[in-house]
């Protein structure tokens, strides 16, 4: 299981276009073959600052929606909605991993 964390900061202004984008998408996301689960997550303290949270089945998986026609038409979409360059984590839990 791959979990995959995307740090997004938006221009306050264009905050609601992103979270209309995710609505009408997160639906599709989720049904990606290999997508486990996905959550939008917004920071209380800044609320221009989101994050997606995503479980993936394997690295593959990830990088297969990474290289469909659904992500190439999303991501530039809300790239231009960015204030900051966006970050992203990729981690694997440790719990049923031995040393």
């Amino acid at each position: 299981m791959l979990l995959r964390i995307v740090k997004m900061t938006f221009r306050p202004e264009a905050m609601e276009t992103f979270r209309a984008q995710f609505a009408a998408h997160k639906e599709q996301i989720r049904a990606f073959p290999g997508c486990a689960h996905l959550e939008l997550w917004q920071d209380r303290q800044r609320p221009e600052v989101f994050f997606t949270y995503s479980w993936w089945q394997q690295p593959e998986d990830l990088e297969n929606y990474r290289q469909s026609a659904l992500f190439r038409d999303l991501w530039p979409r809300t790239r231009a909605l960015f204030a900051a360059k966006p970050e992203a984590w990729s981690l694997r839990g440790l719990e049923n991993v031995n040393p």
